[in-house]
């Protein structure tokens, strides 16, 4: 297996926080101030160009205001339709192929699809529903044969049920489970690589992460977060203040997932263009580049919402990288897809997935009503064990847990009086990953068995 401390490569992740549309009327957006920095003003147009040129007295956080309604940041696609033109453009060839990578390759994204669902109020009109944003994408890269990253994002359901608000607790409902179970059912889908939503991270995310998705791209320590934003510091949202900041990859610890330890996943850290704080800057670049000269494979990687206008993100940093490749002569700089990029920069290459990896099927022989499932992978598993997904005759969709029979190997699940009755069951899905970072489905009719 290739050395990656040999690989003097910089692999360039672009990843999109994907979630549609977003609408942001005149008073949420000075709602935001009155939120983030305590700031209540009566909303009107001119006050707000008035902010945004730093032309209000505001004892000393005119710049980070003026930053929080810089036009760029506030001008959201709120329409599908606006999207899609922006998509247009940046997924061209002409766009993607202006400034080539060392192969000569073009652009890539890596788009973390999230599903808006357990809301009930959604005032800035997401659109709410099981699949919509992951088809929407799924449809344009498959017509178009892209090679882009399709890949997880999650947000947590706030107690008040509306749907812009931020927590930090997986576990308020069970749309986590739900969501990868309908991914593993409906679509024959199962992710590899994770973004955080907000960047949070706490105990009960990073050990349900560690169950499942062995690549993480969430980590956002930084320097530049300023302390009159009350929604960040002091460890408030997205909390990686302990983590590493200089371009590592590195396994956390079980009690603390900022720190190096021996869990499982991997996690890379990942930046921001196009936002007010966790800046990919020049500095920033260059400790990628250095890192990839004196270390090898490094990740270097910048996220966006497909809100914004990605296209800006995408040339503000082409234009910083045409800048500072030239004064690292000895390194490569590669467009990547986020798996791709974890499995170079942590194994060295890129092996082909086995087909044959995950296998599972009912039992022939039962006892009365009772089923039993049996699954078993070829290789170690991952996690503890797969992700068991099952749907009902109803339309209900639950996951559980297995019987382990081999750990890492081979596991059991029977259908009977205190699981579910195998009458009830529609069909049956497993999701999971192996060592290597390769997604495995299978899916198995209830009728069919």
């Amino acid at each position: 297996m290739p050395d990656p401390a040999n690989d003097h490569t910089l692999y360039i992740v672009h990843c999109t926080d994907t979630e549609g549309p977003l609408y942001e009327s005149l008073d949420a957006t000075f709602g935001r101030l009155l939120a983030i920095f305590d700031i209540d003003l009566k909303p009107s147009q001119d006050l707000l160009k008035k902010l945004q040129a730093c032309e209000v007295d505001l004892n000393g956080l005119e710049e980070d205001v003026a930053r929080v309604l810089h036009p760029r940041l506030i001008n959201y696609n709120d329409t599908w339709d606006k999207i899609d033109v922006m998509l247009d453009k940046i997924m061209s060839p002409d766009f993607r192929n202006a400034f080539p990578d060392s192969d000569g390759n073009g652009w890539v994204y890596n788009w973390f699809c999230v599903d808006h669902i357990g809301y009930s109020i959604n005032p800035r009109r997401k659109d709410c529903g099981f699949h919509n944003i992951f088809d929407h994408y799924n449809r344009i890269l498959t017509d178009l044969e892209s090679s882009d990253g399709l890949q997880f994002h999650f947000h947590p359901s706030h107690p008040s049920g509306e749907s812009h608000r931020n927590t930090s607790f997986y576990l308020h409902d069970l749309k986590f489970f739900e969501i990868l179970c309908r991914r593993i059912i409906d679509r024959q889908w199962f992710p590899s690589v994770n973004r955080a939503g907000f960047q949070v991270e706490r105990p009960d995310s990073h050990w349900l992460l560690e169950q499942w998705l062995p690549f993480d791209i969430s980590n956002m320590a930084c320097d530049d977060v300023p302390s009159g934003q009350l929604d960040f510091g002091d460890g408030v949202s997205g909390d990686w203040r302990r983590a590493p900041n200089d371009w590592v990859i590195y396994r956390p610890h079980h009690d603390d997932y900022q720190v190096e330890g021996d869990c499982r996943r991997y996690i890379a850290r990942c930046l921001n263009l196009g936002t007010r704080l966790g800046i990919l800057d020049e500095t920033e670049m260059r400790k990628g580049f250095k890192r990839a000269s004196t270390e090898g494979a490094t990740i270097i990687a910048f996220a966006d919402h497909d809100f914004r206008d990605i296209g800006e993100n995408v040339i503000e940093f082409q234009n910083m990288l045409k800048k500072i490749a030239p004064e690292f002569p000895n390194v490569r700089y590669i467009y990547s897809e986020a798996r791709e990029a974890f499995q170079k920069a942590i194994f060295g290459e890129v092996k082909t997935p086995d087909p044959d990896f995950l296998k599972a099927e009912i039992e022939a022989q039962s006892i009365g009503t009772r089923k039993q499932l049996v699954v078993e992978t070829k290789g170690p598993n991952f996690g503890p064990q797969p992700f068991l997904a099952i749907k009902t005759k109803s339309g209900e969709y639950h996951h559980d847990t297995f019987d382990f029979q081999r750990p890492f190997h081979q596991w059991t699940y029977l259908f009977h009086a205190d699981t579910f009755e195998w009458d009830e069951i529609d069909q049956i899905g497993i999701g999971t990953n192996d060592t290597y970072g390769f997604s495995h489905v299978v899916n198995i009719k209830a009728n069919s068995s």
